[in-house]
C-alpha cells in the first residue's frame, strides 16, 4: 500500500494498522510453521540415522571388544578380567563423551524457529519506527 504525504485520518491509520498487523501475523505464523517443520524433519532424519548406526555398531563393537580383551590376555599375559576392565573402562569413557555431545546437540535452541523470532524482532522495530514517523509531523503542527 503506497503512502502519500497528505495527512491521514486516525481511523484510516488504525484501519491500516490492523489490516497490516493481521497480514503480518499470518505471514509470520506461516514462516514459523515452515521453519519448525524443517527443523523437525532434520531432527527426525538425524535420529533415524543414529538408530540405524547403533543397530549396526553394537554387534561390531562387542566383537571388537572381545578381540581387544583376547589380545591383551594373549600378547601381554594380562589376566582376562583385568583385560576386560581396561577395555571396558576405555569404551565407557568414549561412550560417555559421545552421549554428552549428542545430548548437547538436541537442545531446544536447535529446534526453536530462530529465523522467525529474528524476523518478528525486526518487524517490531520497523513498526516502532513507523509509529514514530507518523507522530512526528503531528507534534510539530
Amino acid at each position: 500500500m503506497p503512502f502519500s504525504n497528505h495527512a491521514r485520518s486516525v481511523p484510516d491509520i488504525i484501519g491500516d494498522l490492523f489490516s497490516q498487523l493481521a497480514t503480518l501475523l499470518r505471514k509470520e505464523t506461516q514462516l514459523a510453521r515452515a521453519e519448525m517443520s524443517d527443523n523437525m524433519l532434520s531432527i527426525g532424519r538425524g535420529l533415524g540415522l543414529i538408530v540405524g548406526g547403533a543397530v549396526l555398531l553394537i554387534p561390531a563393537l562387542v566383537i571388537l571388544l572381545q578381540a581387544g580383551v583376547a589380545a591383551l590376555t594373549d600378547r601381554y599375559g594380562i589376566v582376562s578380567y583385568w583385560s576386560a576392565l581396561l577395555v571396558g573402562g576405555a569404551v565407557l569413557i568414549v561412550g560417555i563423551v559421545l552421549l554428552l555431545v549428542g545430548i548437547s546437540r538436541l537442545k531446544i535452541e536447535n529446534i526453536a524457529p530462530s529465523k522467525t523470532v529474528h524476523q518478528l524482532q525486526r518487524d517490531a522495530s520497523v513498526a516502532k519506527e513507523q509509529v514514530r514517523q507518523d507522530h512526528e509531523p503531528r507534534r510539530a503542527a
